[in-house]
């Protein structure tokens, strides 16, 4: 399958003439939990010639190249990726910390590095925090619920946790995740849903885990009440993000 993505993400650089710095598995594949019949979760981020930058009428810079059954594959301009990473999109951290990489340019490593400078504890966890809230109200309110979505909630918390404890970017990696932040008491719920997960169709129903949904509650709150305690800490500097895209630029020249 790496040898059929790495021919599409060619296909699209030629298409589109552009450079693709980094192109990673985004979703639950990277995460370590994918179904059976899980799609392929493409993003890559891309740098176009430099004259399409200077234009004075607004430009996409967004690629929607792919979805279907199988594959989702879709990237973002540099330009919006460093702006993101300004803002401490947790997004584009996710996107660098990927342990499934089908491209990668040697640029990527200062990216990665200057990104970075601008990661925000608090912004995390608002992002995190938000995201759990909403899967949590969508799909595992009723009896019955869409089991994969659990683990759309309890990513995110465990999240939050590791923001928490460490003020950094958080590892693609569940079992990362896991193994860092999950109360030792919870593991025996997680392992099973894992099974389910990975044994099972995308779209498997089953009944309500009362005990996940009061540990998914009860983190709401403990969480919600640590982001009150927390400053704003936050990385202003436009300099670095203008010298590494001039420097993009310049090594890409297409």
């Amino acid at each position: 399958m790496k040898d059929i993505i790495l021919k599409k993400l060619n296909d699209i650089e030629t298409s589109n003439n552009i450079k693709i710095l980094h192109a990673v598995e985004s979703g639950s594949r990277a995460w370590g939990f994918a179904s059976k019949d899980s799609d392929y979760d493409v993003r890559f981020i891309y740098v176009r010639p430099t004259e399409y930058y200077l234009a004075l009428e607004k430009q996409d810079d967004v690629l929607n190249c792919e979805l279907n059954e199988t594959f989702d594959i879709n990237g973002w301009d540099i330009q919006k990726v460093l702006k993101l990473a300004y803002k401490s999109n947790p997004t584009i951290f996710e996107w660098s910390l990927s342990p499934i990489v089908y491209k990668t340019s040697p640029i990527f490593s200062s990216i990665k590095d200057t990104i970075f400078e601008y990661f925000s504890s608090k912004s995390g966890l608002y992002h995190y925090i938000s995201t759990a809230k909403s899967n949590y109200r969508m799909y595992l309110k009723g009896d019955q619920v869409r089991l994969k979505k659990y683990f759309y909630v309890i990513r995110p918390i465990l999240a939050c946790r590791w923001i928490l404890d460490n003020k950094s970017p958080v590892p693609m990696l569940f079992s990362d995740l896991v193994s860092a932040e999950l109360p030792e008491y919870m593991k025996p719920y997680i392992d099973y849903l894992l099974d389910l997960k990975m044994n099972s169709s995308e779209k498997e129903y089953g009944d309500k885990i009362p005990q996940v949904n009061e540990f998914i509650e009860n983190e709401f709150i403990a969480i919600n009440d640590e982001i009150s305690k927390l400053s704003e800490e936050k990385n202003n500097q436009w300099q670095p993000l203008d010298k590494l895209f001039l420097e993009v630029l310049k090594e890409n020249l297409i």
